[in-house]
């Protein structure tokens, strides 16, 4: 007899009340890095699906699988949709489905919108920990929607900074931005007019805008010596000569380094940017195989794309909490 299939759902309110901690999210993440470090994972380059002229929004498709006691193959589709604050709604939905690498049956369908927010938040928190100096002074973020608010929050759980600073191109979206995170962080926020003042003497500097296309807004010049420069935006906010001024450069993984968008995409495909100048990958670094920060005045780029490890790992988390609390629901699929 065919064994039976269920499915366990857990949506948005869910994923709520599950209400993964810091110290949680991070030592998920960490680790799925650590296992990407030893190989005991398995990448595939993610896809996109855009669905027609005139929107300007796309799909992306990530794959993946971790093993240990994770064991779980897994896909995302997540939409990017920079208009969608006209209409209230958050720029990205996302749904994560997991599957059991042993028969390919399907294991879980879970809210992946509160998980691309807290995963990339995660990653540029651990790559800061890896890669940035130790006593960083100055946090400069540019963006506010999105993922933007758990790049704050976590980087903020790992280091005491004399000043987090916050700019947007709107401004009523970064004065909410910066109430909500005085609210929740109980500490100050500068709001900025400009890039260039966030963005000046900052010892890690985030770029997560949301442009509808490339356009060089943060200058090379404004970088000092010793920073941690993380950009991710869809589109490229840098300006060419960015990497000219590096020591290391460092991704998540290089085989997403190629496609259609990213905050480096004209680097790569111009060969402003190659294997050969990749100092490392950060599940390398976390796993001890290679260095990070070295010095004090190393000045170091991190890209991170979006791994489908951090995706299923951090899936993986809250499907095991909410089974532990009672929340979800479990579905017949076969």
């Amino acid at each position: 007899m065919t064994p039976e299939v269920y499915i366990d759902f857990i949506n948005k309110f869910d994923v709520d009340k599950v209400a993964l901690t810091n110290d949680e999210i991070l030592n998920a993440i960490e680790d799925s890095l650590k296992m990407q470090g030893r190989g005991e994972t398995e990448i595939e380059p993610r896809t996109h699906i855009r669905p027609r002229a005139g929107v300007e929004g796309h799909f992306n498709v990530l794959r993946g699988w971790i093993g240990g006691e994770i064991d779980s193959a897994g896909t995302k589709v997540v939409g990017d949709f920079v208009n969608n604050y006209l209409e209230d709604r958050p720029s990205e939905y996302g749904v994560l489905t997991l599957f059991d690498p042993r028969n390919g049956a399907p294991k879980a369908i879970v809210d992946a919108t509160g998980i691309t927010d807290m995963r990339t938040g995660a990653v540029t928190a651990i790559g800061a920990k890896y890669l940035s100096n130790k006593k960083p002074k100055i946090l400069a973020h540019i963006g506010a929607r999105g993922t933007a608010y758990w790049n704050v929050r976590l980087l903020c759980h790992l280091f005491d900074f004399e000043e987090v600073r916050i700019h947007s191109k709107r401004v009523e979206s970064r004065e909410k931005f910066a109430n909500k995170l005085t609210e929740d962080l109980k500490r100050p926020i500068k709001v900025t007019d400009d890039w260039e003042s966030c963005i000046l003497d900052a010892d890690i500097v985030v770029e997560a805008s949301r442009l509808s296309k490339p356009e060089p807004l943060l200058k090379t010049d404004w970088i000092k010596k010793g920073a941690l420069v993380i950009p991710y935006g869809t589109m490229s906010a840098l300006e060419f000569s960015l990497p000219d001024i590096m020591d290391k450069f460092v991704m998540d993984d290089w085989g997403q380094a190629h496609g259609i968008f990213g905050a480096l995409r004209e680097h790569i495909d111009k060969g402003k940017i190659t294997f050969e100048t990749l100092h490392a990958e950060l599940g390398e670094i976390v796993c001890g195989l290679k260095k990070g920060r070295e010095a004090n005045d190393e000045t170091i780029l991190f890209w991170h794309r979006g791994l489908s490890l951090s995706d299923i790992a951090l899936g993986h988390k809250i499907l095991s909490k909410a089974k532990e609390i009672g929340v979800g629901q479990k579905l017949r699929f076969a």
